[in-house]
């Protein structure tokens, strides 16, 4: 497998193609060279035999003219002699058997090797042809030892007549060997190129495939994250404008790799941080992702994975009309521990593919509670506004109404029925008061002009103002000061309009023969704490907590009679929220009220809140 691998590299690729082109290309030179080479050389080998041969025919035809032989009457073994000799002295062919015929076909002469032929007749083809007067007798034969040899038959003639033959069987042998040789010199030398190319193609790939290789190398660096290495660019060819774009490329990489991380922090960060949760989910409504605030409104751990309507405790055709439909968002309700109610605003909206198919959701959860308790307080606020003032313009309007029908002739009616409407309009006049004191105090303008306050002589003052109310109800009263406290940087206008409510609130709800109990004290060395209690009537608890609403009275009835318009608390809580300090009331039914606020002790030219 490995062996495989090694084929599939680009170096070994480059190597092999590099050698067989060389092969190729030498092959096809060495078969043009070495046929082009065995051509000449066997044309050159018949054509030397040809001259031979042509040669000895004309020496032969002179010594079988028929004049020469009817003058000279030479008998046949002279005559083969002289043909013998011929051949030995004049034409010594090497590997060459060569014989002389008469016209009747018998041997009259042969080299040294054939003396046994000589007298005998020689019947093939070839001299047949050749007795026959036919000059092209050419052709090429293997022996029975393997030997290709070629062979020629010669007419002779004299005076145009037949006078013998030369037959000529020549070996090729030496011819064929050298051929042999050159091919063998061939191949070595074709061996020799290729090792020698196989060793300059593995230089000539490495010089490729390095460049390549570092490529890979960094290619797989940049996708574990490392962006620190660049590639080596080695010159100016197409691999080194590839290595010196492949580090632009990374460079540009890690850059824009930075600013998707950094936006990525950001938004984790986004969403982590955000006040309203995040849910998003996939085009099958299957949670993906969800932000801390998420997990802590629906009270979960992990979501992910979670089917949408499951996690936020809906149906899945809610969802769906949720996405696709006119209204996109809904508030589901809880009902949680002690009767109070959770309220959560869920919007989704769809994410869109480029094809306008839905790719996903994303559920965005708002906290909706306390807003919708503000809510319900403003419509509550100015119900009771309203109410508060329809009273007495109702009861104004009622006794206008009677003076104008002849009341007003009665002097003891007429007199009662003004001071009730003088005692409504002064009731209006208190609310429109408090309701502006409040709303310069929302408003921050009421700004608070503080100065050093003796706390025994403020606390004793309250007391006096409200002694003659008190002394009505036989009410008893004390004013208790803790060792070490002195004096306060307050604006002792508005803490006394703090006082004197609660001391209002204690002496309406407390029973003849009370007692009012005023106390200061130091909880710690950075404040003050002031407190007003008595043992009167006190509040149910289930009113504790609202206690401090604006309009809120625990007996509606009898706190109108009783003249309050239901600020008192509200007011007392915004100044003390204004000096930066807390405001505490405890009471128990039928056993009395303390209402208790705390003061930071600030000093002259000390900022307070």
């Amino acid at each position: 497998m490995r062996g495989i691998r090694l084929f599939r590299t680009v170096q070994v690729k480059l190597i092999i193609i590099y050698v067989l082109l060389i092969l190729i290309a030498m092959q096809l030179i060495g078969v043009y060279f070495i046929s082009t080479m065995k051509t000449s050389l066997t044309a050159s080998f018949t054509n030397n035999l040809n001259e031979q041969t042509n040669m000895l025919t004309v020496l032969v035809e002179q010594t079988l003219g028929s004049a020469e032989r009817e003058q000279n009457e030479v008998p046949d073994e002279q005559l083969g002699d002289d043909l013998s000799s011929l051949l030995s002295s004049l034409f010594n062919f090497s590997q060459a058997d060569i014989q002389i015929l008469d016209a009747s076909g018998k041997v009259l002469a042969t080299s040294n090797a054939q003396q046994s032929y000589v007298g005998r007749k020689n019947t093939t083809l070839a001299v047949s042809r050749a007795l026959q007067g036919i000059r092209d007798n050419e052709q090429d034969i293997v022996d029975e030892d393997n030997v290709r040899k070629k062979v020629i038959a010669r007419p002779a003639f004299d005076n145009g007549k037949v006078v013998g033959a030369v037959y000529i069987v020549a070996s090729m042998k030496e011819l064929f060997e050298t051929v042999n040789r050159i091919n063998r010199i061939f191949m070595s030398g074709m061996l020799i190129a290729l090792g020698l190319t196989g060793i300059l193609g593995i230089l000539l790939a490495h010089t490729i495939t390095n460049p390549i290789k570092g490529l890979t190398r960094q290619a797989a660096a940049v996708a574990e994250g490392r962006f620190d290495h660049k590639v080596p660019v080695y010159g100016d060819d197409e691999i080194g404008q590839l290595s010196h774009a492949f580090n632009n490329m990374t460079g540009r990489l890690q850059e824009a790799l930075s600013a998707n991380e950094e936006e990525k922090e950001k938004l984790a960060s986004i969403l982590a941080n955000m006040s309203d949760g995040v849910v998003a989910a996939d085009e099958y409504n299957n949670v993906i992702l969800m932000n801390r605030r998420a997990r802590e409104m629906l009270e979960v751990k992990e979501g992910t994975g979670t089917p949408l309507s499951e996690l936020i405790g809906i149906t899945d055709e809610k969802v769906t009309e949720l996405q696709v439909g006119i209204e996109h968002s809904t508030v589901i309700r809880k009902e949680l521990d002690g009767g109070d109610e959770w309220l959560l605003r869920i919007t989704c909206t769809p994410i869109s593919r480029r094809d306008k198919s839905m790719a996903g959701t994303i559920a965005v959860l708002q906290d909706v509670t306390e807003q919708e308790k503000m809510e319900r307080s403003r419509r509550e606020f100015v119900a009771n506004v309203s109410h508060e003032l329809r009273t007495p313009l109702t009861t104004i309007k009622s006794y206008i109404e009677a003076l104008d029908d002849g009341a007003l002739e009665d002097r003891d009616l007429a007199g009662r029925f003004v001071g009730v409407i003088r005692g409504e309009s002064e009731r209006m006049i208190r609310l429109v008061t408090d309701l502006l004191h409040l709303s310069r105090l929302d408003s921050n303008q009421a700004p608070l002009r503080r100065k050093a306050v003796h706390v025994r002589e403020m606390l004793e003052e309250v007391s006096d103002r409200f002694s003659f109310q008190m002394r009505q109800k036989s009410i008893g009263s004390s004013v208790l000061i803790e060792n070490g406290i002195e004096n306060i940087w307050i604006d002792r206008d508005q803490i006394d309009q703090v006082l004197d409510n609660l001391m209002s609130n204690a002496i309406k709800y407390t029973m003849d023969g009370g007692h009012i109990e005023i106390a200061a004290r130091k909880p710690d060395a950075g404040s003050i704490a002031i407190s007003v209690k008595d043992n009167g009537i006190g509040i149910p608890s289930k009113d504790l907590a609202r206690i401090f609403e604006r309009f809120y009275r625990v007996d509606k009835a009898r706190s109108r009679n009783a003249g309050g318009t239901g600020l008192g608390l509200s007011i007392a809580r915004e100044i003390i929220k204004a000096h930066g300090g807390t405001v505490e009331l405890e009471s128990e039914w039928n056993e009395g009220t303390t209402v208790t606020f705390t003061l930071p002790t600030l000093h002259e030219g000390s900022q307070g809140s």
